[in-house]
């Protein structure tokens, strides 16, 4: 996926989950988050961020910028949590993402409740085969190990439930995580952080639900996914 007109700026602060303070050639500047999360390991005071810019086509906007990513050290992370599923969905399309126990993918509909969930989509091969996919966005790094979530995420639990129970209806299921960054080892479940989502990872493991991690490569201007990395339950 592209971006347009991408600007580079230095965060200054965070007042709210949807706005941070950003310098753009010396002048403060609010700007929108795309990423409601907590963020703290990557939004540090002076840090460059990279914003899309909008001033030229303003539509209905109080703000004019879009915070989509940040430097950490050597990495350029994507903190957009709009688009691991824009990503992955180009991604099933031209058959870079192959799904374990599916063909060539003849229907991806998006945004599909089942039970009391909403998965992020639903498919059908060539076979019939049918199922769910729900698809988690990763920004969190530890030297080269990419961990999810970042914060206790209830609503994560409850999505690796349904998806057991879609399994055990005869529906295929995986969970799969796009590491919005590149040059991870593998992706861990973060126990310290939220221990029931690891378990629950790991129950939905043995229940045959895929677990599948991929990473991706990070532009300022870009994000597409490019390989799969393993994952450690």
């Amino acid at each position: 996926m592209k971006y347009n007109n991408i600007i580079s700026a230095k965060f200054i602060s965070r007042p709210n989950r949807f706005v941070a303070n950003v310098k753009i050639d010396g002048k403060v500047t609010a700007v929108h988050v795309k990423n409601t999360g907590r963020c703290r390991e990557l939004l540090l005071p002076d840090s460059t961020v990279y914003l899309e810019d909008f001033t030229n086509n303003p539509r209905n906007r109080k703000l004019m910028y879009d915070l989509i990513a940040v430097e950490k050290g050597n990495l350029l992370i994507n903190m957009d949590s709009q688009a691991p599923n824009k990503v992955v969905r180009e991604a099933l399309e031209n058959g870079i993402i192959r799904l374990p126990e599916m063909e060539s993918l003849t229907l991806i509909r998006p945004e599909t409740v089942y039970c009391d969930s909403r998965f992020d989509f639903y498919i059908e091969d060539e076979k019939g085969r049918k199922g769910f996919v729900e698809v988690k966005g990763v920004t969190l790094e530890n030297d080269g190990i990419a961990a999810f979530p970042d914060a206790p995420t209830e609503r994560g639990v409850k999505h690796i439930n349904e998806l057991i129970k879609a399994k055990n209806s005869g529906y295929n299921a995986y969970i799969l995580f796009v590491v919005q960054m590149s040059g991870m080892k593998y992706l861990i479940p973060n126990d310290e952080t939220h221990k029931a989502f690891g378990d629950a990872m790991r129950l939905a493991d043995s229940c045959g639900v895929h677990v599948l991690a991929y990473e991706c490569a990070v532009e300022p201007e870009s994000l597409d996914i490019v390989g799969k990395i393993s994952v450690k339950l």
